[in-house]
């Protein structure tokens, strides 16, 4: 289980970037050189290189080399991780919410009820 935790840690880590956010996005295209992933950004090529390693360290890219180009490549295997872990917290949220909804409703009911009835 701790091996998951810290894998889990690096993708949050790595998703908390928004220029790293941005990148993967990118990568939903289609595989792409350091300077295609750089060219909307107003950073440097090697400031957008130290961003592909996090995202390499966290697995979620992989990189390659065709001929004399160096690829990244989207592993979105390991963001489906990060996806079934925050949706066991979704479902939480949502039987929460559902059972606010009923306590609200009741409250609202009786109150309700108290007034027509001059009990306030």
């Amino acid at each position: 289980m701790q091996t998951n935790v810290d894998g889990l840690s690096a993708i949050f880590g790595a998703l908390a970037d928004p220029t790293r956010r941005a990148i993967l996005q990118r990568l939903t295209e289609g595989d792409a050189q350091v300077s295609d992933l750089a060219a909307p950004f107003a950073i440097s090529q090697p400031a957008v290189s130290k961003h592909l390693k996090v995202l390499e360290d966290a697995g979620l890219i992989s990189r390659s080399r065709v001929a004399t180009a160096r690829l990244s490549h989207l592993e979105a295997d390991r963001l489906k991780e990060a996806s079934e872990y925050v949706e066991r917290y979704r479902k939480f949220w949502g039987e929460s919410f559902d059972k606010l909804d009923g306590a609200l409703g009741a409250f609202q009911r009786d109150s309700d009820h108290h007034v027509r009835s001059g009990d306030v």
